[in-house]
């Protein structure tokens, strides 16, 4: 029985009782070795199998190498689910446990087949419960699938719990942001007592013992049970002094091998054969401890000792203390030899797990296990358990004789640590891959990894200089990839990292000579490098004719790379719909692959696209889904960008939750390198800080913070605002910097309809002469409204009202004004809403109160559904799409209809959501 874990005990119970109720959960209990957590799950297994169905797995120390293991062991009792999953999923989790063939397997298709499996096995009347022990060893794979189903779960009647080792020094912590978090502590004194004396059988330990014993172990139940046997009668009865100090773990560790160290000499080698082992199969561990001359009275020992539980078919070491014990006490010769004969007993049946144990048993270099790790980790990359790869290219590397297999396996090392987030990791290998490569096309192949790594969590600064070089070493050998990394060096330009490398103009100009044999694909990168040279050197006219041809070009490619490389230079280059089209692209192609990280990237940049356009609801919605994406897969970096247009969102619809969203960005921006996002992100906040200051009245504030910002586009989206700042702050223009020159530099030879309209606003405030200030004005108006881009045009009618009205030409001023509070009205624009209010009043006419839109008061999942149900889809086909469950889509449905007023999905087709 579990002795002093009520409170805990209940917790777990609310769990389950919640699950029935129709409400997900999910806790990560955390603890020290032998605290209980164990004990605690097998209590919630027990109790919740009446009217549960409880999925149980555990990680397994040597098998963490091993892809999907402990995953496939959850799901096994419900894996004929799989089949009536939605196509894509099916084929990735199939694949990921070795049931059907694929080329690929995109990781987080497997934590959405997760998440929908369970789904699915779960009813109302019956929840599914997962208990997962010693979470700290499960195989990453296995690892991030639960965690991304456990995060996503809402509203379906799935409880998963997952107990690990508390992080100490030189032992991280398991990695499950997001989750709660259950600490299990020592038992109180009481508890801890009457535990000791029922191991006892009611023989009371003297008090200053038991009171020792306890104070000594912290109350650690596994502690308590153990260290006892290691004393002798007197000192349990008081008689001879106890030992100065019982450590706990060490103290534990002994105990247990003191008592192996008392079974026979094979009962001790079959002890080492089992820890060593990883499938917990009879079969396996008795064909290799016969290799070593275990007879199968050994077994019996073992068994007798309570250190070997065998049940069936499948045998286990008593705990994990014991499993390490063993092993680590053992030669480096015993365990060398325990892994050959298990590699011998797994051969031919799992070929995998007989590798890593070869490698284990190697003393040096081994061409031909390497040559059999590099195959294992080709497996683990091609199935999407990038960590598990990773770790078999390093140590093929590690075992491999010749420096060019060793450069190529530590590359493929660099790559999977790299898709697998682990960026420290894979930066190393790949400066270790770039110092052992004599092949230009590895060299470049490397550098471009190391490129793209500065790009996500380093300096793009870097990552334009690596880039940039690149591209010239291997221009004489491939001319391809020369290109596409001349591309990468442009757009990382776009975003602040200019290092000041560049290719010698003669390069550059045969790179972009067509080839007869380019693909569209190439035909595409060479165009687009052509615009974004031209950009480079203020050559706007150039630069958007060649940005047109390469959309163009662009149509035929599907390729994530270039729609997102085309979307970033529409953006740079002020292409409005271009952006938003190639990021809209983007993301769907995406999501039809299941490249969940693509999709956050995406979402974030379509965030951007939206902003011209006037859609605060898509902005919303994008920045939205990224967090929860982000949050979900455990890349708390991603979350820096929604947060930020959050932020900026607060600023711009006068919400009190501004500083809410800048601390929370603080937070992420002191703890996490954001990359090329770093610009980006601060400009956002810029924006937002410029805006609240404006709303307060602070011109010469807003007027720095908008001065302040660094990227292009977002310098372009702010025009108006700065602006407006700079001639409230002191009567100018706000070309202090020159930035209203070089947007009317832009203007004039772009022809984009926003930047004259841009330019002729600026000019209309800058005007001494009224009629020149009203001509500009009604040029600015009607270009903004051609261009599409509401918000800024109801900056600038706000603006020219104010000028009608002060020239006491009211009656015109009104009709500029109604335009700017209805627009501002349908944005939710609170700050500016008023104060186009009050000049209408001061005008002479009282704005009409307008009926705040019920479309308002949905959650931008809540819109999301409602969109996509309205135009046809199913619960489940939604789900598909957006990665959660079909309990959760109609869930938000459900709150669509009330907050709507609607009965059906008929009423809801006929709503216009834009």
């Amino acid at each position: 029985m579990l002795h002093g874990r009520d409170r805990e005990r209940a917790q777990l119970d609310r769990l389950v009782a919640q699950a029935r109720a129709g409400t997900s959960g999910a806790l990560l209990v955390l603890g020290e070795p032998g605290i209980g957590k164990t004990a605690l799950l097998r209590g919630l297994a027990t109790t919740a199998q009446s009217g549960a169905l409880v999925l149980r797995t555990a990680g397994v120390e040597s098998e963490s190498p091993l892809p999907y293991a402990a995953l496939h062991r959850l799901l096994r009792p419900v894996v004929s689910l799989v089949d009536g999953l939605p196509a894509p999923q099916a084929r990735a989790l199939g694949a990921a446990f070795g049931l059907v063939d694929s080329p690929t397997v995109e990781p987080f298709l497997v934590g959405v087949a997760t998440l929908s499996v369970l789904t699915e096995a779960a009813e109302p009347d019956r929840p599914v419960v997962c208990v997962v022990d010693d979470a700290q060893w499960l195989d990453p794979a296995s690892a991030n699938a639960l965690l991304f189903a456990a995060r996503q779960l809402s509203a379906d009647p799935v409880v998963v719990v997952l107990a690990a080792r508390a992080g100490g020094p030189g032992r991280p912590a398991f990695a499950a942001e997001g989750l709660p978090v259950l600490e299990l502590g020592g038992l109180d004194e009481a508890a801890a007592r009457q535990l000791l004396d029922e191991r006892r059988d009611g023989d009371l330990l003297p008090d200053d013992v038991a009171a020792r014993l306890v104070g000594d172990t912290g109350g650690n139940p596994l502690a308590l049970l153990e260290l006892p046997g290691a004393l002798s009668p007197a000192q349990l009865d008081g008689a001879a002094p106890l030992p100065a100090l019982l450590t706990l773990t060490a103290g534990v560790e002994r105990a247990f091998l003191d008592r192996c160290r008392r079974l026979s000499e094979e009962a001790q080698t079959l002890m080492l054969v089992a820890a060593a082992d990883a499938t917990g199969l009879v079969d396996t561990v008795r064909r290799a401890a016969r290799a070593l001359g275990v007879q199968p009275r050994a077994w019996d020992d073992a068994e007798r000792s309570g250190l070997l539980t065998v049940t069936g078919e499948t045998v286990a070491v008593r705990h994990p203390l014991v499993r390490s014990a063993v092993y680590q006490a053992a030669t480096s010769f015993e365990r060398r030899q325990v892994h050959q004969v298990l590699a011998d007993a797994l051969g031919g049946r799992d070929e995998d797990r007989a590798t890593w144990h070869r490698a284990a048993a190697v003393d040096g270099l081994d061409a031909g296990v390497a040559d059999a790790l590099a195959k294992v980790a080709a497996r683990a990359e091609q199935r999407g358990a990038q960590l598990s790869a990773a770790d078999a290219y390093e140590r093929s590397a590690e075992l491999s004789t010749a420096d060019a297999e060793r450069a190529a396996r530590l590359f493929g090392g660099a790559r999977a640590a790299w898709a697998a987030g682990q960026a420290a990791r894979a930066r190393t290998l790949a400066a270790s891959a770039r110092e052992l490569a004599s092949d230009p096309l590895l060299r470049a192949d490397i550098d471009r990894l190391r490129a793209r790594i500065e790009i996500y969590v380093g300096s793009a600064t870097d990552a334009h200089r690596i880039f940039t070089v690149a591209a010239r070493n291997v221009a004489d050998h491939d001319d391809a990839r020369a290109l596409e990394m001349a591309v990468a060096a442009a757009m990382t330009r776009t975003y602040g990292g200019d290092s000041g490398a560049v290719m010698p103009n003669d390069e550059l100009a045969r790179l972009l000579v067509p080839a007869s044999r380019d693909t569209p694909r190439t035909a595409c990168l060479r165009q687009l490098l052509e615009a974004m040279t031209a950009s480079a050197d203020t050559d706007w006219a150039s630069a958007t004719a060649t940005l047109d041809r390469a959309l163009a070009a662009g149509r035929q490619v599907e390729d994530l790379d270039v729609l997102g490389n085309l979307g970033n230079a529409a953006l740079h280059l002020g292409h409005d719909a271009g952006a938003r089209l190639l990021y809209a692209a983007m993301v769907s192609a995406a999501r039809e692959q299941g490249a969940g990280m693509v999709v956050i990237y995406g979402l974030q940049r379509l965030a951007f696209a939206h902003f011209p356009a006037g859609d605060w609801n898509g902005i919303r919605a994008c920045a939205d889904e990224a967090l929860t994406l982000a949050r979900s897969v455990g890349q708390p970096t991603l979350t820096a960008a929604p947060l930020a247009w959050f932020a900026l969102l607060s600023a711009l619809t006068g919400s009190d939750e501004l500083d809410e969203h800048l601390g929370d960005l603080d937070i992420v921006v002191a703890q996490h390198p954001l990359g090329i996002l770093t610009d980006p992100v601060h400009d956002l906040t810029r924006w937002a800080r410029g805006t609240r200051a404006a709303a307060t009245g602070d011109a010469t504030a807003a007027l720095h913070h908008f001065e302040a910002l660094r990227v292009p586009a977002l310098q372009r989206m702010t025009a108006v605002d700065r602006i407006d700042a700079g001639v409230r702050a002191g009567g100018r223009a706000g070309d202090e910097d020159g930035s209203v020159a070089a947007l009317t530099s832009f203007a004039a030879a772009s022809k984009l309809p926003w930047a004259l309209a841009d330019s002729a606003f600026a000019r209309a405030v800058a005007a001494t002469e009224p009629a020149q200030a009203s001509e500009e004005f009604e040029t600015a108006v009607g270009l903004y409204r051609q261009a599409h881009r509401p918000y800024a045009q109801a900056r600038a009618e706000l603006a020219y009202g104010e000028f009608l009205r002060r020239t006491n030409r009211r009656v015109d001023a009104r009709a500029h004004l109604r335009s700017a509070v209805a627009t501002f009205a349908d944005l939710g624009a609170g700050p500016l809403l008023g104060r186009a209010e009050q000049e209408l009043r001061a005008s002479g006419e009282t704005a009409r109160k307008r009926d705040p839109s019920t479309l308002l008061d949905l959650t931008p999942m809540e819109r999301k559904v409602a969109e996509m149900v309205g135009t046809g889809l199913s619960n489940k086909d939604v789900a598909a799409q957006c990665w959660v469950s079909p309990r959760t889509v109609a869930f938000h449905l459900r709150n669509v209809f009330t907050k709507l007023g609607i009965t059906s999905r008929t009423e809801l087709a006929r709503i216009d959501f834009s």
